[in-house]
């Protein structure tokens, strides 16, 4: 009965949110962050302690790692013998902590991530500089609890006599909570600590004179007073770490770059390899080899360069694309009274001074308490040699040695404990010697109690005793800064030419979206027709360029794609090539129209975009230069007002050649119209342009071509039925923008021609290539056909119930290499 009352019905939301409370608070109090006060997560304190214990001290010899980790882990920390040796190996690496509290024999792993040995091969005992973080642990200057078991007592906390929290950093995950507290320079922070004991006021600005920032073991360049600035006021910042490098000139004017510091925790294997992975994928152009040449005199990797190369650059490139140079961030986060909490420098040190302060006053009462227990002693033993041959008759006349004591503190007012020590009293100690010795003895006590009360009694005197233990601390182990500290962060700018090879290309771009670029060597051995493409597909642009150049590349749905030349996949020419769907998505209608090419990124010129339904405008090159995503979407290029409206035509040019250019429209119904292309306005890359032409209803622009205000030009029209048409542009009278324009079709009744494509002007030689709707592809040269009236409808060139009806007109590529 009692067994059903006891059962309680409780919702799982309550039972999973308190068992994960407790959960959440033993990891964070008794596992993963530090203590604020000795630095220590409990593990590190276990084995510290338990060595200690074990009298597996510096001054004594080594022993084997495992018999450690088994007295801890039978003693104090009743968890997986692997996590404490890990953390014992840790604790005994000088590339990780900038002052080891372990020496170890053996292997304890290296900075490549090498494991260590089995415990049972190494052997360990604690570091000079642990005694210290254990001295006076046995004078009751911390406080004890129960082991797991009961069995044992163990410290809640050392006494430390080093600030390890700071000087030898901590990192750990908790829940909820996290910890990146950075190594220090041990006399540094000392001479802080020293500083704000005197200074109690002191601001951020005078401790960081002191504690400039963090000192890693592995030295390195930290970049961005600014960011340690923000983590010693607030417990976060970022900085960047970089390695130390050096250029050195080698025979024959080759270059390498020797690498003698790495970045704080950075695995150096793992760095060899990823900068020998970017030589072998030809990521970087210029490095011949890299080799680590580390040995028992210190670091060292060597990357040696081909002759010629961009040495500078090519570090650039390894700064920003590898581990030689990383982000550091702070999270400084310690348990501070039971709690976690993010806290700044001044915060760290007052906390350590506070933990001090209460150590040395245990101390002091508990030395207090001795010396004055002693000197009680003393003065008994003092006052009964005086009267000995008294003292000597009382004993004798007592029937054992309790009597004994019981007489003495009858007959002569002394206490239990003196009445103890006569009695225990051996008869060498009756000479006239000893009464001097302890007379001496008796002085000594009376002045270490007059020091020892002062102690208790003046903070100032305190506060001394503390400074003198810091500067001992700073004398005896005290060393010199390895990490530089660098005011700003260095911006890395990678120049492409170190990425990439100059190297000449051809470049093809198809109309369907096919993009690739072959080698010369490729071109050259095949024939001009076995381009790879779809039969119904063709190019719309070729050309040979260096890698280095840049393409932009419109759609017709108002779309601008781009890519650098050596972005493109390098393929064979007779292969396909990558479709750009492969990267960015676009419609499935839609089709790259034009696409230029530039050197650089650099350009003052103005695009030119027209569309369907009657919309042009001008746009800057800076308008259109690529942004960040540029690799997955497309850039908007200009704005389709409708779902039908289409981008006819898209045009480059200086801007010192608007004024002498005018633009020429011809709509699908027949009308032309020409004025000056100086009318359209320059404007964003995102709006939709300004009216181009007035259209009827049912009407819409087929295309515009820019043409030049003096001579004659000639354009080319088709038209739905087949028939091919050449007449000079300046037959269309010059107007303004927006108008509808002239007739330049004759309009029939029955059947009228209706314009589907324009292009122009075409130079001698050039064919035009012709799409149908059953996708046929039509070449013909349009300069066989003479220059027409306006009023003409031209002469029929296709058999549109054969072929089709013609759909788009591009001219035909006519490529040689000594033209590019």
């Amino acid at each position: 009965m009692s067994d059903q009352q006891n059962i309680q019905e409780l919702t799982l939301e309550e039972v999973m949110g308190d068992r994960f409370g407790r959960y959440s608070k033993y990891i964070i109090q008794e596992r993963a962050l530090p203590d604020i006060r000795d630095g220590l997560k409990p593990v590190q304190r276990r084995i510290l302690y338990a060595m200690n214990r074990d009298g597996n001290t510096y001054d004594k010899g080594f022993r084997k790692s495992a018999k450690s980790v088994g007295n801890v882990m039978g003693n104090f920390h009743p968890h997986g013998d692997s996590s404490i040796y890990e953390a014992m190996v840790r604790l005994s690496q000088d590339w990780k902590l900038r002052a080891p509290l372990i020496d170890m024999h053996g292997n304890n792993g290296s900075m490549d991530g090498d494991p260590p040995a089995a415990m049972r091969y190494t052997e360990a005992r604690l570091s000079k500089i642990a005694g210290e973080m254990l001295q006076d642990i046995d004078k009751q200057t911390v406080d004890f609890v129960p082991n797991f078991d009961d069995t044992e007592d163990e410290p809640t906390v050392l006494p430390a006599r080093f600030p390890n929290l700071l000087v030898n950093g901590a990192t750990g995950i908790s829940a909820g909570y996290a910890t990146e507290i950075p190594p220090h320079n041990l006399s540094e922070v000392i001479q802080a600590l020293i500083y704000l004991l005197d200074h109690p006021a002191a601001d951020l600005a005078k401790l960081m004179t002191f504690v400039k920032g963090p000192d890693f073991p592995t030295g390195g360049i930290i970049q961005g007073l600014d960011g340690i600035k923000q983590a010693y006021e607030t417990g976060r910042g970022r900085i960047v770490v970089r390695s130390r490098t050096e250029m050195v000139t080698l025979r024959g004017g080759r270059e390498q770059i020797a690498i003698s510091e790495l970045p704080y925790e950075v695995n150096k294997a793992l760095l060899v390899k990823k900068i020998d992975e970017l030589r072998i994928m030809k990521k970087v152009d210029g490095i011949a080899e890299v080799r680590d040449e580390s040995d028992r005199r210190g670091l060292a990797i060597v990357v040696e360069l081909k002759k010629g190369a961009n040495a500078q650059g090519i570090l650039t490139y390894l700064l920003k694309n590898t581990d030689l140079q990383v982000t550091y961030n702070f999270n400084m986060v310690a348990i501070n009274h039971q709690r976690p909490d993010q806290l700044g420098l001044k915060q760290l040190l007052t906390a350590y001074l506070e933990h001090q302060e209460k150590v040395i006053t245990r101390r002091t009462r508990f030395e207090l308490d001795k010396a004055q227990a002693r000197q009680h002693i003393v003065l008994g033993l003092i006052k009964a040699l005086s009267i000995l041959d008294q003292v000597i008759k009382v004993i004798r006349q007592s029937k054992n040695k309790k009597n004994a004591k019981d007489n003495l503190v009858k007959a002569f007012q002394f206490s239990e404990a003196q009445a103890e020590a006569i009695v225990s009293l051996q008869l060498y100690r009756l000479t006239n010697t000893d009464i001097t010795a302890l007379q001496k003895e008796q002085a000594d006590l009376a002045t270490q109690i007059t020091k020892l009360q002062k102690i208790l009694a003046e903070p100032k005197e305190l506060a001394r005793v503390l400074k003198g233990q810091l500067r001992q601390i700073e004398r005896d182990y005290g060393t010199k800064r390895l990490s530089e500290i660098q005011a700003e962060i260095e911006p890395l700018k990678v120049d492409t030419k170190v990425v990439v090879a100059d190297e000449a290309v051809i470049v093809a771009v198809s109309h369907d979206g096919y993009l690739k670029r072959s080698s010369l060597r490729s071109y050259n051995s095949s024939t001009d027709d076995d381009n790879g493409l779809k039969e119904e597909d063709f190019l719309t642009f070729q050309q040979q360029l260096s890698t280095l150049d840049h393409l932009f590349m419109f759609t017709n749905k108002g779309h601008l794609i781009y890519r650098p030349v050596y972005e493109l996949s390098d393929a064979r020419w007779k292969d396909t090539g990558e479709h750009i769907s492969q990267t960015i998505g676009l419609a499935a209608d839609e089709a790259i129209i034009q696409t230029f090419a530039f050197s650089d990124l650099k350009q003052s010129g103005h695009f030119v975009l027209a569309t369907s339904d009657g919309y042009i405008k001008q746009t800057t090159f800076a308008d259109f230069l690529p942004g960040r995503t540029y690799k997955s979407r497309a850039a908007q290029a200009m704005h389709l007002k409708n779902d039908t409206a289409f981008v006819t035509n898209v045009f480059y040019l200086q801007p010192t050649e608007v004024a002498q250019t005018d633009v020429f429209l011809a709509s699908y119904t027949g009308y032309g119209l020409r004025y000056a292309l100086a009318e359209v306005p320059v404007i964003g890359a995102k709006a939709a342009g300004t009216k181009s032409m007035a259209l009827k209803p049912g009407d819409h622009v087929a295309n515009a071509v820019l043409v030049s205000q003096t001579g004659n030009t000639a354009v080319t029209l088709m038209t739905q039925r087949g028939a091919l048409k050449r007449m000079n542009v300046q037959e269309v009278t010059e107007t303004t923008r927006a108008r509808r324009g002239m007739l330049i079709l004759r309009e029939l009744k029955r059947s009228p021609h209706r314009i589907q494509f324009m292009v122009g002007p075409l130079t001698t030689g050039t064919n035009l290539l012709i799409q149908t709707d059953q996708r046929q592809k039509i070449s013909l040269n349009p300069m066989t056909h003479p220059l027409s009236d306006r009023y003409s409808n031209g002469s029929f060139v296709l058999d549109t119930e054969k072929v089709g009806i013609p759909v788009t007109g591009y001219p035909e590529i006519n490529f040689t290499q000594e033209n590019n």
